[in-house]
């Protein structure tokens, strides 16, 4: 087999070793021998193993794996055995520690309190703070107190009596944000330090009522069209109300739609987001995709200013792939979904921002168009990372005659580990039921990586029924859950997926759920597509299983 692919033409895992020896020759000139430091006892500690007198010889370093992604575009794999096999000594204990709590003020109250100062209030202290302080402190700040008084910094609210519960006391409590006049005459939040709101609002500890005021509240964050909703009726207990937002202006072409938790659903954290949620957030994305379609193919939508039932939404599907499969079609100009979903949100005292922005959960969708016109009257194919998947399967059907996720589905089934060790556990799979599969791949490309894909055919959510589709959503959640039970705080997903006038049937849907961890920063090896790894991928399998409930 000619491809760079992991999954071989029998349906295995290919995994190459490197058992590294090798000699080098000294061209060092001078020796700058100096002391280290001491030992409690006073015994010099120096650098004299950095100068060797001789030539170096090294019969045996770690062993590294190199496992080639299952799909080429994405890279390859590089796993040390020495970390690898200290993880897989107790895999479950792969996770990230919990943040401590924190409280500037307190500090500052303890610290006068043992000093014998009298105390004082703290407000003027964190309006003189320096830039990068503010920034941390906004950012890893658990004291709800000390998280107002900074937003109160970073801009100015009006204020309104309101019922404290369950007293009939009253307390003035934030009504919205003070505006002022912007440059063209338009009506601006009066903002004085952008960086620390946006910090702020990002803060889980920061009071929902603040949240509200700052960047929940339906038109709070500026102009974009509300043009969808989702809410669970009163009968139901787990309350759930998801707003559909329009990205007019948008870095996507074409615009796209932001699937938000709305004001009276805060939603910070993944184990505070239902399923109703989750189904609301994937309603609206396929109400959306298929509505695009529906207009294109002339598809007469039953509903006016309110959403399609899901009865509803499942027969339009339907009617899509009826028309799209009649010999008369019109050509879809727009024949491709895109989804993603970034979660957490993180700012580095020094200015840099860790992830991309949050404000309630959120997952973001768009039609893709099918060409992209150039500067002459000639086209180009249009971008979607699903065409990346279509083109290496075509590629892989011509050079071994299989399917390449027939393959892919076989070599996870009967994956053996990467150390070899037969006694030790292989399963790759995380969860299952009928329709989908939840594991982790054996080539990672974020040290955490998760994927997610149908066991049945089905390349798009246009091929995905109401059982596919709740599936999907369930295991969607239950990925991102996982992942934060383990300690990931940011996590991007994205979707692979066929474009819908595909007819090639060996294309399934494919989510990857890449987290960011704070001791593995993208570097010169990941510029590279060089995915370095300190665990073997059976092992974090373990400890994904281990944190389900």
């Amino acid at each position: 087999m000619s491809l760079r692919t992991t999954v071989s033409s029998k349906g295995k895992f290919l995994v190459g070793e490197h058992r590294p020896y090798f000699k080098v020759k000294n061209f060092r000139k001078n020796d700058s021998m100096a002391s280290l430091g001491t030992l409690p006892d006073g015994t010099d500690i120096n650098n004299e193993i950095n100068f060797p007198e001789n030539n170096i010889t090294e019969p045996g370093a770690d062993i590294i794996y190199e496992i080639p992604n299952p799909f080429p575009f994405r890279g390859t794999t590089y796993i040390n055995s020495r970390w690898a096999d200290k993880n897989a000594e107790h895999p479950e204990n792969i996770s990230l520690p919990q943040k401590p709590c924190l409280s500037f003020s307190n500090t500052i109250k303890k610290w006068l309190k043992k000093k014998g100062i009298k105390e004082e209030n703290g407000d003027d202290l964190l309006e003189i703070m320096p830039e990068p302080l503010l920034i941390a402190l906004a950012s890893t700040s658990t004291d709800p107190e000390e998280l107002v008084r900074l937003a109160k910094i970073s801009c100015s609210f009006s204020f309104e009596e309101k019922k404290k519960e369950p007293s009939d006391q009253k307390e003035k409590g934030p009504s919205g944000l003070l505006f002022k006049k912007g440059k063209n005459g338009n009506n601006l939040p009066d903002i004085k330090n952008h960086t620390l709101f946006e910090i702020l609002v990002n803060n889980r500890h920061l009071p929902d009522e603040y949240k509200v005021a700052m960047v929940l509240k339906p038109g709070i964050q500026g102009a974009s069209e509300i043009t969808g909703e989702w809410q669970t009726d009163e009968k139901n207990r787990e309350h759930s109300h998801i707003f559909e937002y329009l990205r007019r202006n948008s870095y996507i072409p074409w615009g796209h739609f932001a699937a938000n938790t709305a004001d009276d659903t805060v939603r910070y954290r993944i184990k505070d987001l239902s399923f109703n949620d989750m189904r609301g957030m994937r309603h609206l994305f396929y109400q959306r995709i298929y509505a695009g379609l529906a207009e294109q193919l002339k598809i007469e939508i039953p509903v006016f200013r309110k959403q399609l039932s899901k009865e509803q939404l499942e027969v339009l599907r339907r009617e899509i792939r009826k028309e799209l499969k009649s010999e008369n079609r019109k050509k879809l100009e727009f024949n491709a979904s895109l989804w993603g979903w970034n979660f957490g949100f993180g700012y580095a005292q020094s200015g840099y921002r860790l992830h991309a922005s949050h404000q309630q959960i959120h997952q973001q969708y768009a039609m893709i168009p099918g060409e992209v016109s150039l500067s002459s009257s000639r086209v180009m194919p249009s971008y979607g990372c699903g065409d990346m998947i279509a083109e290496f399967i075509e590629e892989y059907r011509k050079d071994t005659g299989k399917s390449f996720f027939e393959n892919y589905l076989k070599a996870i089934r009967s994956n053996q580990r990467v150390d070899k060790n037969s006694m030790g556990p292989s399963d790759l799979v995380i969860f299952e039921d009928e329709n989908i599969l939840l594991f982790v791949p054996k080539a990672q490309t974020s040290q955490w990586e998760l994927q997610l894909m149908p066991i049945k055919k089905c390349g798009n959510i246009l091929e995905a029924d109401d059982k596919m589709r709740k599936s999907l959503d369930r295991a969607i959640l239950m990925a991102l859950q996982t992942l934060e039970a383990m300690g990931a705080e940011m996590v991007t997903s994205i979707e692979f997926s066929k474009r819908f006038d595909s007819t090639n049937s060996d294309h399934q849907l494919l989510y990857s759920f890449l987290p960011k961890i704070p001791y593995s920063p993208g570097a010169f090896s990941e510029a590279q597509l060089r995915w370095i790894n300190g665990h073997y991928p059976e092992d974090f399998a373990i400890a994904c299983r281990s944190v389900q409930g």
